[in-house]
Parts: structure tokens; C-alpha cells; sequence
């Protein structure tokens, strides 16, 4: 699970990835890629250890990617560098106005890049498939040359692949384009100290399809920089239940369209990310292959009942709540599953 960090110089965003993996990009001499993995945050997990007592806990991990450059190179890199990213975060300057339609053509200078880039993609496409002649396409061309010209008309519309709301078959006959308006997107703004009302102002003038949070990045840097206990203290002062940071990575996972799940022992209270709508068998698949090969069935229970038949798994199975489910069942959101599998 990857993302790719966007954004004008100066917007913020490398600040944004170093709060989120604490890798600052001064200490990779000058690597014009930055990698980093940030937990995702899940007080469900936190909980579970509370209770299990675990050796080693696990949360779900993202991976980010930082491109740091400039120019005619920054949009080679990003093409090279971000086309397998399975979403985008783009950062906008919101610290250095507060008018709403400034912010907006920011992030507008880099969405129209890559509505841009998009339409050179598809132009390119249906060129080549004109001159290869209809007898001559396969049954994917064929596909292809049908929905490219719908793809065309979206993006000269200045509009971007995501809004389309392609079916899951048509997205996978697009995926080998790596579309970046087909990526889904999040975007931030970057805000100055006590500009919360800009954020608001910016979505009742401009009704965005990709979800929009505000940040203020000064202010998450220096919460970065404490100890856990300065942390605690300095968040307890100011009345917030956690860094702002924190709400930025759930809501980068939830992006993905990836659901939670969790297994629990004394040697491990792990979190395990699987897309929505799996099957039990992909799910275990996560851990091991063998679980999916071997696959008999799952016990499982919901978070929320397990704490309510008060943290205890013999409580959920004495009250009903322990199912045991086969190979069809969807996996939902905060399960508890132990897999029983026979190889």
C-alpha cells in the first residue's frame, strides 16, 4: 500500500512525510525519492494489547513516497517514481493566504498536470489503435478503443478519471495506463495557526469528490518533536485527543478502500489490512498462503462485542457472539478472527 505525496514547492509536504514517517529528508543526502512506512493509528489495537498482554504488537503499516524535485524534473520523477502508488496526497499551501480561491488554484496548478498528463496518455493510445486497424484488435483493444474516447471527452472537460465512477471491470482494463486522475486522492491544506475558518470557507465555495482535511504543519512539527510524555501533556493542555498527523494516515488507509482486522495472542496482537469485501480465505491468505490453501474455517467476532462481553473471547462464545464462518463470509471492518486451516 502505497502513497504518493504531491504538491508545489513550499507547500508543505515534505514536512508532512517526515511527521508521518520521522525520516527527515536532510539526513538521505539529497535522494530525489524518500520512502517511508508510518503506522496507521487504531486505538481497537491499542485496546487488544491492553488485554492480551502481547510480546509484540503490529500495527498496519502505510508506505509514503516523498519525489523532491524541481522543474521539468520533478514531472519525470513523479511519472517514474509514482505511477505504481495506489493513491495520491496532494498538499497545498493554506498557511500563506486566506482566501479560498488562492488555495483553490494551487490545487488546481497540479491537479491540471495531471489531467494533462492523462489526456497525452489516452491520445497516444487511440492514435496507435486507429493505426493498428480494427481487424487487427484484440478483444482488450477493441475494449479499449470503446471507453478511451469516454476517458478523452472527461479530461478535456477538465475533469478527472475518479469522477467517472468506472465499474470495477473497466478500471482493470485501465489499469496498465496508470491514470493518475483514476488514483484515488487526498487532499490537504496546509493552514497557518488559528485558520480553521479558511478550511471551512474552501469546502462551501468548491465542492470537491476527493475528501478534504485541513493541517497545520507548524504546529504537528512541533508536537513531533516532544517526547511521548511532553506529548501527552502538551495535547491534554490544548484539549485535543491526538495529533492532527494521525487523522492525515487513517484517512490515507480508509482512501485505499482497506478494512481492519485483527489476531490475538500472548506472542501477538497483530492488525491485518485486506481491500473491503474480502473473503474470509483472501483474508488469511494475508498472513500465510497455507491459511488460504488449507482454509476449514474462521472464528470470529466483532470488536464491539468482545468488549461488550467484557474483553473475554470464552464470554463471546458462551453469549453467541464467537461465529464460526466458511469460505464465503466477508471479512468486516474491527473482526477478530483466528483461522483454523489443515495443509
Amino acid at each position: 500500500m502505497e502513497i504518493g505525496i504531491i504538491g508545489l514547492p513550499g507547500s508543505g509536504k515534505s514536512t508532512l512525510f517526515e511527521i508521518m514517517t520521522s525520516i527527515k529528508s536532510c539526513d538521505l543526502h539529497g535522494e530525489s525519492c524518500i520512502r517511508g512506512q508510518a503506522a496507521v493509528p487504531d486505538e481497537r489495537l491499542e485496546h487488544l494489547a491492553r488485554i492480551f498482554k502481547p510480546q509484540k504488537v503490529t500495527p498496519v503499516k502505510l508506505t509514503f513516497i516523498d519525489v523532491n524535485l524541481t522543474g521539468e524534473r520533478a514531472w519525470a520523477g513523479l511519472r517514474q517514481t509514482l505511477s505504481g502508488s495506489d493513491g495520491l496526497l496532494q498538499v497545498v499551501d493554506g498557511f500563506s493566504t486566506n482566501d479560498p480561491k488562492e488555495v483553490w488554484r494551487s490545487y488546481r496548478k497540479i491537479e491540471d498536470e495531471l489531467i494533462l498528463s492523462d489526456l497525452a496518455v489516452v491520445e497516444n493510445r487511440l492514435t496507435r489503435l486507429e493505426k493498428m486497424g480494427k481487424k487487427t484488435l484484440s478483444p482488450q483493444d477493441m475494449a479499449q478503443s470503446q471507453i478511451l474516447p469516454q476517458l478523452k471527452k472527461q479530461l478535456e472537460s477538465g475533469k478527472p478519471l475518479r469522477d467517472m465512477g468506472l465499474s470495477y471491470d473497466e478500471v482493470h482494463l485501465l489499469k496498465s495506463f496508470s491514470f493518475w486522475t483514476l488514483k484515488p486522492e487526498l487532499l490537504v491544506i496546509n493552514l497557518g495557526e488559528e485558520m480553521e475558518r479558511l478550511l471551512e470557507s474552501f469546502q462551501r465555495m468548491f465542492d470537491l469528490s476527493c475528501p478534504v482535511m485541513g493541517i497545520s504543519l507548524l504546529t504537528e512539527a512541533e508536537i513531533a518533536r516532544l517526547t511521548p510524555e511532553e506529548r501527552i501533556e502538551f495535547l491534554a493542555a490544548l484539549n485535543i485527543g491526538e495529533p492532527a498527523f494521525h487523522r492525515i494516515i487513517r484517512a490515507a488507509f480508509s482512501l485505499l478502500g482497506m478494512i481492519t482486522f485483527f489476531t490475538c495472542g500472548p506472542d501477538e496482537v497483530k492488525a491485518w489490512a485486506v481491500p473491503a469485501n474480502s473473503k474470509a480465505p483472501s483474508a488469511a491468505a494475508v498472513i500465510h498462503k497455507d491459511f488460504e490453501r488449507g482454509f476449514i474455517r474462521a472464528e470470529v467476532v466483532s470488536f464491539d462485542d468482545f468488549v461488550r462481553c467484557g474483553n473475554s473471547l470464552g464470554a463471546a462464545k458462551n453469549a453467541g457472539k464467537l461465529r464460526l464462518e466458511g469460505k464465503e463470509y466477508r471479512v468486516q471492518d474491527g473482526d477478530i478472527i483466528t483461522f483454523r486451516f489443515h495443509v
